[in-house]
């Protein structure tokens, strides 16, 4: 392993304490000297569109692989949710780290939660994952796009654009930020994102001295949680123009994992699809079976139809 590493990351405040946490770990564990190599993405750079029409949460990734491939990096640091579900030929992700809460929460100056809402109010997101959740739960609610790093986003709530914005309870609690949450949804009323919450190292795959090194660094059980979140996606042909949730946890040596598909209709008049499982889990080929399995269920329960209104 090389005595200085570089790891590529974005330059929003999360992505660099991300990246900070990551560096703090290498040091820590093995001694290294870890430089930081910012950059913006173009995931960063298109604000007044969402991701589901502009090329989804892989332009988060593209331009650091890019640099590791250049060998101007060693590793990147991703959120796993932005991670797209299968990656390009030649890179893995070397480590998951332990995952910070995993849930939504809900943020507002006005009220605590989202059933305290009055009619109409608007709320923002540009996740269509939360965006139908939201819609079974509060049809009479306005949903408003929000798109912008974790600071810009808050920005926008309190300058009055919003009457409640909903984000990952992760971010705000990496930076500083739970004070803002007025409450925290049940990840059963609000299922998260596939891997919401957990870190991942990005490494070339031919790169194998640094792959076996940085393992030391992962954390099983939420490896192998992420693991049978993102075989839903992947067995349903997830991206970001599908309102997919997949969320897992452990109950003992079993995984439970909820998975919920929404459909893009213009009124979204059709019901969320839900399924729920659990199966004991010991390595990556039986939590991805535990997520092909919920696949199934949701597509034998009508799937395939919302699938085709999010294509």
């Amino acid at each position: 392993m090389q005595n200085t590493l570089t790891i590529a990351t974005r330059e929003s405040r999360l992505a660099l304490w991300q990246a900070e946490h990551v560096r703090a770990l290498l040091r820590e564990r093995f001694g290294l000297a870890v430089e930081l190599l910012g950059m913006t993405t173009r995931g960063d750079q298109i604000l007044d569109k969402t991701l589901s029409k502009v090329g989804g949460k892989g332009l988060f990734v593209k331009e650091l692989e890019t640099a590791l491939e250049e060998g101007r990096a060693h590793i990147a640091v991703h959120s796993l949710k932005d991670v797209p579900m299968d990656l390009p030929a030649g890179f893995v992700l070397a480590a998951v780290l332990e995952r910070e809460d995993p849930r939504d929460a809900f943020v507002s100056n006005k009220v605590d939660t989202l059933a305290a809402l009055p009619e109409g109010s608007v709320v923002g997101t540009s996740s269509l994952r939360r965006l139908t959740q939201l819609k079974a739960l509060r049809p009479d609610l306005r949903i408003e796009p929000l798109r912008g790093n974790l600071d810009t986003r808050l920005r926008k709530l309190d300058d009055g654009q919003y009457d409640a914005i909903v984000l990952a309870a992760a971010g705000l609690k990496r930076l500083g930020l739970a004070p803002r949450i007025r409450s925290i949804f049940d990840a059963q009323q609000m299922i998260p994102a596939a891997g919401q919450g957990a870190l991942a190292i990005e490494v070339r795959e031919d790169n194998q001295a640094l792959r076996e090194q940085l393992a030391a660094l992962a954390h099983p059980p939420t490896a192998l949680a992420v693991e049978a979140e993102r075989a839903v996606s992947r067995a349903l042909g997830g991206s970001c123009s599908m309102p997919l949730a997949a969320h897992a946890e452990w109950q003992g040596e079993r995984l439970r994992l909820s998975a919920a598909l929404g459909a893009l209709d213009a009124d979204l008049s059709r019901p969320l699809l839900h399924v729920h499982l659990d199966a004991a889990v010991s390595d990556e080929a039986s939590a991805r079976a535990l997520g092909e399995r919920a696949a199934a269920e949701l597509r034998a329960q009508g799937g395939d139809a919302y699938l085709a209104s999010a294509g």
